[in-house]
């Protein structure tokens, strides 16, 4: 892994989900010694960085994602030593530490909140989005929650509303306020001091809101696709220009720059969520003063074709500049891709194909815990749910527990060897035969080829940094070429189908076969190409 500054450009980031990954003391909770007694298992994967979700101090009411107290580790994480003993042991391993910061939001037991609500005239009583309500008692205006119903919420205390974007629990910080933004900073700040190397920023177009609280106009039914968000949800019905994605956040996140320029290889990576994602990805990140890099949800949906992905690519590449994507075909709040993009078919070949697809992709790339192993979605019982979001929505969209059920790490052993007490979700039946045990004793495994794949891409300079041209060849193999600094060139084939496929390269001329020993499924005669089904293809040019 490159060492200077610019270590996350191309770099491959594997999320880890603390609750699930490992359990130290049998809880049912994984923790951060958990995750320590994996870096190992993480660094053999061949990944650069890692990124932990929330482990900090939180009701849990959104699993983290509702902070009470940005500095301090939860409990049921473990303590401040724990993170301590991560960062040095990561470092040692050769993986970056990025840590997930949510900034627009607390959780309503954040002691700055506790102290807003009490009165106006109090010194946090603006650190809060506080709106009167209409003369006739409703709330100021249209906006709605991603989690359901209204974003405003009556606080009997202060005779008035707070907005919240996500859950009741979770109200938005008012970061029109000066004093609000470098609290924010100083609290990230303490992490940097602390060693961590990025920052993914949760929900960072939600900082500013409209301090005119205008109405979010209605959006035909036929906009209302949804991007991270269930298609029954109101949510969908709203063109959201007024409750986010702001111009003022600009000038915040270019302060944000500023403070991780003072730490030297400090990144940080956007979550985009706007009605024009890809938009907003190339404006985040436009110069060397704003977020280092972003991604959204384009690759997060149900939609899986050729055209689809070189579209969304292209769309961003062209309006990128200077600025640098992050993709992501999975992640904590989506269905595992597996079944999200194949419906389980030839699930092992599939789940190789598009890891590889991913990681040949220019940009950055994250990959979400147990991609690795081809997990699938988990059947989650609606007695076992823990997520809001899926118990609001039960049953047309079932939140989203089916990607956050604990590692398979020991087919022959109690709940897979994640936990001996009763883990806070079920494992599923149908990840045992993929565990890692099991996996690690297969040459062209799911997770050896993966482990395979990770180090061969690390040798080839055109996947990391290099330049990318889609080739229109087919309407069911994707198609790419990368071109290093250096002039190396590749050309990639991906066959985005179930069935055999024969492509003709035409004019192409192909140097030589550099497909990993792994991806057995594809050959090359004269100038055509043959991919079994899900087939990856790598040559030179």
């Amino acid at each position: 892994m490159a060492s200077n500054i610019d270590w996350w450009r191309g770099a491959t980031i594997y999320q880890i989900y603390p609750r699930s990954l490992m359990d130290s003391n049998n809880d049912g909770i994984g923790d951060l010694p958990g995750i320590i007694s994996k870096l190992d298992y993480i660094a053999s994967l061949g990944v650069d960085a890692i990124w932990i979700s929330p482990c900090f101090k939180s009701p849990m009411k959104d699993f983290g994602y509702d902070i009470s107290d940005y500095r301090a580790i939860d409990p049921i994480f473990g303590d401040i030593d724990d993170f301590d003993q991560l960062i040095e042991k990561a470092h040692a391993l050769g993986l970056k530490v990025m840590i997930d910061q949510v900034l627009s939001h607390t959780s309503d037991q954040h002691k700055w909140f506790a102290e807003s609500r009490q009165d106006k005239i109090n010194p946090k009583a603006d650190w809060y989005v506080w709106a009167d309500p209409k003369p006739c008692g409703a709330p100021p205006n249209n906006w709605l929650s991603i989690f359901g119903g209204p974003a405003w919420q009556w606080d009997s205390r202060r005779r008035q509303y707070y907005l919240h974007n996500f859950l009741t629990s979770q109200p938005d910080l008012n970061f029109h306020n000066p004093e609000v933004q470098q609290a924010v900073l100083d609290n990230i700040e303490f992490w940097l001091q602390k060693g961590v190397d990025g920052l993914r920023l949760d929900a960072i177009t939600f900082c500013f809101h409209d301090q005119q609280l205008r109405d979010n106009p209605a959006k035909p039914e036929n906009e209302r696709a949804g991007r991270g968000f269930s298609e029954d949800n109101p949510y969908a019905y709203q063109y959201h220009y007024y409750n986010n994605d702001r111009p003022e956040n600009i000038v915040f996140i270019e302060h944000l720059r500023a403070l991780l320029n003072r730490y030297p290889g400090s990144v940080s990576l956007g979550e985009i969520a706007s009605e024009d994602s890809l938009a907003t990805m190339a404006e985040y990140t436009k110069g060397n003063n704003r977020l280092h890099m972003t991604y959204s949800f384009e690759l997060l949906t149900p939609d899986f074709s050729v055209e689809y992905v070189r579209n969304t690519v292209e769309t961003l590449e062209n309006s990128l500049g200077d600025g640098w994507p992050c993709w992501a075909v999975g992640n904590h709040d989506v269905s595992r891709v597996v079944s999200r993009w194949a419906g389980n078919a030839n699930s092992e070949a599939f789940s190789k194909m598009v890891t590889a697809m991913l990681c040949s992709l220019r940009g950055s790339v994250c990959l979400y815990q147990g991609e690795e192993l081809g997990l699938c979605e988990s059947e989650v019982p609606y007695e076992a749910l823990q997520d809001p979001y899926g118990i609001e929505f039960w049953p047309t969209f079932k939140g989203r527990d089916g990607c956050r059920t604990p590692m398979p790490w020991h087919d022959d052993c109690v709940n897979g060897g994640f936990t001996k007490g009763k883990p806070w979700l079920p494992v599923s039946p149908a990840h045992l035969t993929k565990s890692v045990k099991n996996q690690e004793r297969v040459t062209n495994s799911v997770l050896n080829t993966y482990r395979q794949f990770m180090k061969w891409r690390k040798e080839q300079p055109a996947l990391v940094t290099g330049a990318l041209e889609f080739l229109p060849i087919s309407n069911e193999v994707l198609v790419l070429k990368r071109k290093s600094a250096c002039g190396q060139q590749v050309l990639a084939c991906f066959n985005f189908t179930n069935s055999n496929k024969q492509l003709d390269l035409g004019e192409l001329s192909v140097v030589k076969n550099i497909t990993p020993s792994n991806f057995e499924h594809s050959s090359i005669e004269f100038n055509e190409v043959s991919l079994k089904p899900f087939g990856v293809f790598f040559g030179l040019l």
